[in-house]
């Protein structure tokens, strides 16, 4: 063990010296544009601070509101500002836990070291970037790879600093610690997700979409304390289900939120559609289980134009060079669903939505039968709420003015007759029309459609074996 006492000492040296250069290079690379808005600044700081009370226990570890401010202060602030939030998390953590001074020495290295440093190289890639690029960095599909690929890096370092840490200490050898560690990997990437989707929103939206993430994480962090209190298994496992499964849907209807903030269009259209798919599915016999399906995929199928910057997002008519990311938003919007557990075939019908029945479609170009049912639906009752809309309608010559329903299913007709839509369902949907009511669905509200506690108890029921 004496051996070992010029290790310790060595190891101790490097990290007070790691920590004092990263302290010192934080005041010479800090400029006044990082501690903007101060809005912001506090409140990635109160988070940070508070983060082991907020934070929530999930199947892969825990996902920490610490972690989730110290990102988003590297992704949107700066390098200074994400190693401030590391020590105020540090600082507050090892006081309450009373730890030893060289566990001191270890959290403050790496939570000051390591968000510099992932900070700093957002920094240098949005510096990299010229011209309209430096616009749009902070919204754009790019900026949310790079910052995931970085909170990937950074949890590479954070494990091998600790992991150093532990051999040092403990003589443990390196690589067994390194697989002990991996456990922990789960809930780090469900941290680094979301906390790249509300850097991405913040950079869109600004603090409504943060307040309202900060929000869900409050609500599941009572419903975690609840959980902690039952007495009973069974009630355990199955709050602990609600739990992440509220929080994972609650982080979709936020998005869903977010995007109607930036087009007002979005959850009235959403709902609407949503309605109509659902009444259109029970007059072709699906069962509820299908109907059901239909219904959430009508909810969420435009969640993919969280991605598109305004330019697109509000174009009256949407140039070539966009064309690429409008055509993007299936795709985008079946990953942001798919991970949801349970909603896969909800993922499909959002993914082959905008298929043609001819094969000239996207993204698959697939042809009749082969685009799943759910799919043809959606393509069909979306086509007509747009139309019929009074908010959302453009005419090719830019007017606004809506169709009339009738109007609206002429041109239903039409697009069968021409190989974009499923001629025998645009038949029965006109039926299910003139039962109905032409505009039956078109005052709906997404909240009541989407009955959020209703579907967060049944999908974290326990299902029969």
């Amino acid at each position: 063990m004496r051996s070992e006492e010029p290790i310790r000492r060595l190891y101790w040296a490097g990290e007070m010296l790691l920590l004092a250069g990263t302290l010192a290079a934080a005041v010479l690379l800090t400029n006044g544009g990082e501690w903007h808005p101060l809005a912001l600044v506090a409140m990635l700081l109160v988070l940070a601070l508070a983060g082991q009370w907020l934070s929530v226990e999930i199947s892969g570890g825990q996902l920490s509101a610490s972690l989730v401010a110290i990102i988003l202060a590297m992704g949107v602030l700066g390098p200074s500002t994400a190693a401030a939030c590391g020590i105020a998390a540090m600082v507050l953590k090892s006081t309450v836990r009373q730890l030893s001074w060289t566990q001191w020495l270890n959290n403050l290295t790496t939570y000051t070291a390591v968000p510099f440093a992932g900070g700093l190289i957002v920094r240098l890639w949005k510096e990299g970037l010229s011209g309209e690029a430096v616009s749009k960095a902070g919204n754009g599909f790019a900026f949310g790879l790079v910052l995931f690929g970085v909170v990937l890096l950074t949890t590479a370092l954070s494990f091998l600093l600790f992991a150093l840490d532990v051999r040092a200490e403990e003589g443990r050898k390196l690589r067994r610690v390194l697989t002990e560690l991996v456990a922990l990997l789960p809930g780090e990437l469900a941290v680094g997700a979301l906390a790249t989707i509300l850097a991405v929103a913040y950079a869109n939206i600004g603090l409504p979409a943060l307040v309202a993430a900060i929000t869900v994480l409050l609500i599941f962090r009572q419903l975690t304390v609840a959980l902690l209190r039952s007495e009973e298994r069974a009630e355990q496992l199955y709050a602990r289900s609600r739990q992440l499964v509220g929080l994972q849907l609650g982080v979709l209807r936020t998005l869903v939120r977010a995007l109607s903030m930036r087009d007002n269009t979005t959850g009235r259209h959403a709902a609407a559609v949503a309605l109509y798919a659902k009444a259109l599915a029970a007059e072709v016999d699906c069962s509820e289980e299908e109907q059901d399906t239909v219904h959430a995929a009508g909810l969420l199928h435009e969640i993919g134009k969280f991605t598109w910057p305004d330019r697109v997002l509000h174009a009256e008519v949407v140039g070539e060079e966009d064309l690429a990311i409008m055509r993007n938003h299936p795709q985008e919007g079946a990953l942001l669903v798919g991970a949801l557990d349970g909603y896969g075939p909800v993922a499909d019908a959002i993914l082959y939505h905008h298929e043609r029945v001819d094969g000239r479609g996207y993204p698959a170009g697939l042809i009749g039968k082969e685009i799943p049912l759910a799919s043809r639906i959606l393509a069909i009752c979306s086509t007509y709420d747009t139309m019929t809309a009074r908010e959302s309608y453009r005419s090719p010559d830019g007017t606004s003015s809506p169709m009339t329903p009738e109007e609206a299913m002429a041109e239903l007709r039409k697009a069968a007759a021409a190989g974009q839509l499923d001629e025998d369902l645009v038949e029965t949907f006109v039926k299910v029309l003139e039962r109905e009511g032409l505009t039956f669905a078109h005052d709906a509200d997404f909240e009541q459609e989407l009955d959020f506690e209703r579907r967060v108890r049944e999908m974290a029921a326990p299902k029969p074996i």
